[in-house]
This record gives C-alpha cells, structure tokens and sequence, in this order.
C-alpha cells in the first residue's frame, strides 16, 4: 500500500469509509427518506476525506484531483461534484486555492492543504473506525 509522506507525518494512502448503513433502512416513508439523508451525508464526508488525501502530498488542480481519486481509489467523481466539494473545504478553512499561468495557455486553480486540512486529515487517518 502506498504511504503518504509531508513534512514528518507518513500515512496510509486509504480512507476507510466503509460503513453499514442498511441497518438504517426503515419501513416507512419518513425513516427511509432519513436513511437516504444519512447516506448522502456519510458519502460526502468520504469524499471530502478523500480530496484531503489526494492534496497530502501538494498542490494539485481541479482535474488532477478526479485523476488522483480515480487512479488512488476507483472512486470516480464528476467536476459537477468535486467543485462544489473543493468550494465548501475551502469556506471550512481546510483548503486554500490560487490561480497559477499554465503552459496550455489559460490559468489553472490549484488547491493546497492548509495547516488545519492537514490535521483534519491527519486525524481522521488515526481516528480509531468502528467496523462491523
């Protein structure tokens, strides 16, 4: 498995979120729109950790972070979603952004890690997961 190095700290390069969450399933109408609710926020969560990831070892753009997902963990996202994600990291103070000249002729977006993404991710990686 691939390990993630910067500045001292080494991790894993995985995020667990595999999750059960069929027990949550109701039997009516409300309980079950619940259950999706749950489930949509657990899956933006992941995501959110796994972009994270993706920027431990640096600055990336828009598209080198789907690539980065895709190739690191088969997770395929689409730009209609890893925007509005990167946006709301950034409001969180967990990313920072810049514009940056591209030799294709049209500048790119780069995300970084700020120092309170690192320990975001930092300690979701060692957070101890309850698996069933």
């Amino acid at each position: 498995m691939p390990r993630l190095e910067r500045e001292g700290l080494s991790v894993d390069n995985m995020i667990p979120c595999n999750t059960l969450y069929g027990g949550m399933k109701g039997r009516d109408a409300s309980d079950q729109e619940t259950a999706d609710k749950w489930e949509v926020q657990l899956r933006k969560g992941c995501l959110e950790l796994a972009i994270l990831a993706a920027l431990w070892n640096g600055k990336l753009y828009g598209l080198e972070i789907l690539r980065r997902l895709k190739s690191d963990s088969d997770l395929i996202v689409s730009e209609g979603t890893i925007y509005p994600l990167l946006s709301r990291l950034k409001a969180l103070g967990l990313v920072r952004s810049e514009w940056v000249e591209s030799d294709a002729g049209h500048p790119r977006k780069y995300y970084a890690l700020t120092p309170a993404g690192m320990g975001t991710f930092f300690g979701a990686k060692n957070a101890r997961w309850l698996s069933q």
